[in-house]
């Protein structure tokens, strides 16, 4: 189990004073591999293969709805350990004959829903597949589903002091990922071979996942905003995009950085690279606690549009790293959300399209704090800001 019981037990008490607040005696906690956070912030664990939910009552023990595979796995690494077979989550197709197969109806007589609950809340009904969603509603007939994602996923946007240290170590070992990338950079190496330096490395420092598959894009390629490695080789000269992102104990971190090829910079080349790094210093002087997401992306935007560069913005300069790595909330151009302490996000400042430039992208991350951002990469940090210099 990646998170302490203690802080396991904290969110699963917070999600039930969610309940006791909304007059709901359960919730269900839908999640999957692709949408793990939910889940995995109550219990630590995601399984393979097998969707599920997590089902909090208002006053007992939590339970996960899965299917069979997942079952022994759950017993093991996950932080709630109790759980039933639902054959909605079960691999299609697949025969478990030594499983016991439960069904909600079945499930809810077990916990004394049945009959006398009206309401239930939903977090991540709008990631929920509908035949999970027909399930519930032809098992559960009579029953109101409410949606409390928006409530639930509110615990997650300021970290605990576990939180910030368990990031904290994720950027360390994004840093020793993409240290160890840079190293392999020279004309005539595949990008695939660039990304597996990087992803062995920061495996063998405690990385138990990835929050995005690792960019590597040279040249042309360099503008597919998060592009994979390829077989293409490197040739000397073209821009080259690296980004890695390894998840410790279940928290991502980012360590994003631009080169050329062979070291030597065209005088565009270079102007190009100050022109980011300093949009990436406005970014972070406007990281201050109170300010929305409008207030942090207009200054960075403004200088992009003096410089000449609307036209290849595609994404905006900050976002929330967490369990994803761009997580919720986004501080985007139009976005209301305030930054506040404790928040930990993001700076990711990105061109893309350019027609003789290509792509270029600058990324780490920072703990918002009162006295202002404080950088999990110290060592990201400089790379950047040395560029102006």
């Amino acid at each position: 189990m990646w998170i302490p019981e203690k802080e396991c037990w904290n969110r699963i008490r917070r999600t039930q004073e969610i309940l006791k607040k909304e007059n709901l005696e359960l919730a269900l906690v839908y999640y999957d591999e692709l949408n793990i956070a939910n889940g995995w912030y109550l219990s630590g664990w995601c399984p393979q293969f097998e969707s599920g939910i997590i089902l909090v009552p208002k006053e007992d023990d939590p339970i996960i709805l899965g299917g069979p595979e997942s079952e022994p796995f759950a017993k093991i690494s996950s932080g709630v350990t109790k759980t039933r077979n639902v054959p909605v989550f079960m691999v299609p197709e697949e025969e478990y004959p030594n499983a016991y197969i439960s069904s909600f109806g079945e499930i809810f007589q077990e916990i004394g829903a049945k009959d006398n609950v009206e309401k239930i809340g939903i977090v991540g009904l709008n990631k929920m597949p509908y035949g999970v969603f027909k399930s519930l509603s032809e098992e559960l007939k009579g029953m109101e589903f409410v949606d409390i994602t928006g409530q639930f996923e509110e615990m997650r946007k300021t970290k605990t002091p576990w939180e910030i240290e368990t990031i904290r170590t994720s950027f360390k070992i994004a840093d020793e990922g993409i240290k160890t990338m840079e190293d392999k950079i020279k004309s005539g190496i595949t990008e695939y071979e660039i990304a597996a330096v990087g992803e062995g490395k920061v495996r063998s420092l405690g990385a138990n996942g990835f929050g995005f598959k690792t960019v590597v894009g040279s040249g042309k390629r360099s503008n597919g905003v998060v592009p994979t490695a390829s077989d293409k080789r490197l040739e000397e000269g073209e821009i080259l995009i690296l980004g890695i992102s390894p998840r410790y104990r279940g928290y991502s971190a980012a360590a994003g950085f631009t080169y050329v090829v062979g070291g030597s910079f065209t005088k565009e080349q270079s102007q190009y690279f100050r022109d980011v790094a300093e949009a990436f210093q406005i970014t972070k002087e406007n990281l201050v606690v109170g300010k929305s997401g409008r207030e942090i992306d207009a200054p960075t935007r403004k200088f992009f549009e003096n410089k000449g560069y609307s036209k290849y913005l595609i994404c905006p300069f900050v976002h929330t790293v967490g369990i994803y790595e761009a997580d919720a909330p986004f501080f985007g151009p139009h976005s209301d959300d305030v930054l506040k302490p404790n928040m930990t996000v993001c700076i990711d400042v990105s061109l893309f399209g350019h027609p003789t430039l290509n792509g270029i992208r600058f990324e780490t991350g920072y703990l918002i704090t009162d006295k202002g951002p404080k950088p999990f990469s110290e060592y990201m940090e400089k790379k950047v800001l040395d560029i102006i210099e």
